[in-house]
């Protein structure tokens, strides 16, 4: 692992393959970290000929965490929103996305195959928007694009990722379950659900750093982040949509939503997969993404 410094912070991050290959970005989702991307998909994805590079967003993992700034207060930040203001949140996606430009730079990357999850989706649209020059193709995994009209999460998986969790370090057996119950919850139904890989990962992602405040002011990123449609129809970069028939944080129709905003862009509909990647489905993942890699803008 080594560390970059970008656009005022520093971003932890590690490469898999060859650098004279073309780069793949993967970027990680809302209050997880670069190890979600796991080695053995990264190295399915080096094996088609790429560099792939993963990283910690900002307030993830090992990278900066932006403790100088309060989690906000999301009964304020709603509020604010429904009145038309504009609240003050710590930073936003389009910052994220700076700081993902930014550790390109430090690889002297000039463009990326970019492929984002969740958060990482929106923050991977966001570069394919205002950094189109950097950005070969982009695949963009059970996001959305912050139309207000689609439907929401369902409330009891939206309550169980929003509800506080046991701290990791006075409780680890409170925090397991809590974390294990919630990535029950989003998990598809078609393919078993791994609980013992499941726990090695949540153990692993809080021994290398827990910050529920980062969390929230993630979140608050996203709930600022509008509605980027009309952004989304500029792009002309090559674009694959994959989403679950499962998700129940973002529905299906926020997957289509995605799809029908960027011309061209290829809808993958992959069934009984939720808001998450079995390991069942890299191989059609990384497949998808490389075709997408390959095609001519």
């Amino acid at each position: 692992m080594t560390r970059v410094e970008t656009n005022g912070v520093e971003l932890a991050c590690e490469a898999f393959g060859a650098p004279s290959d073309q780069a793949i970005l993967l970027v990680a989702g809302l209050g997880t970290q670069m190890i979600r991307w796991t080695v053995p998909f990264c190295l399915a994805l080096a094996a088609r000929g790429y560099h792939v590079i993963r990283f910690d967003n900002r307030d993830a993992g090992c990278s900066t965490h932006i403790t100088h700034r309060a989690a906000p207060d999301f009964v304020e930040l709603a509020a604010a929103l429904m009145a038309g203001r504009a609240p003050d949140v710590p930073y936003t996606l389009h910052d994220m996305a700076a700081d993902a430009v930014g550790l390109l730079d430090a690889f002297s990357i000039d463009r990326a195959h970019v492929v984002g999850r969740s958060m990482g989706g929106m923050i991977a649209q966001v570069m394919a928007c205002e950094h189109p020059e950097r950005v070969a193709s982009l695949t963009s995994i059970m996001s959305s694009t912050g139309n207000p009209s689609l439907p929401p999460p369902t409330p009891d998986a939206m309550a169980m990722m929003t509800s506080p969790a046991p701290d990791p370090v006075s409780d680890e057996a409170g925090y397991l379950a809590h974390s294990l119950a919630f990535a029950r919850r989003i998990a598809g139904s078609r393919y078993p659900f791994d609980e013992v890989a499941t726990r090695r990962l949540i153990v692993e992602e809080a021994h290398r750093a827990h910050d529920r405040n980062g969390f929230g002011r993630q979140i608050a990123a996203i709930a600022v982040g509008g509605d980027r449609r009309s952004r989304l129809a500029t792009v002309s970069a090559p674009t694959l949509v994959i989403h679950g028939s499962d998700d129940p944080l973002f529905l299906p129709a926020c997957g289509e939503d995605t799809a029908a905003s960027i011309p061209g862009a290829e809808f993958m509909l992959m069934e009984g997969m939720g808001h998450d990647l079995p390991l069942q489905l890299y191989g059609a993942a990384v497949e998808a993404i490389d075709r997408t890699a390959r095609r001519r803008p």
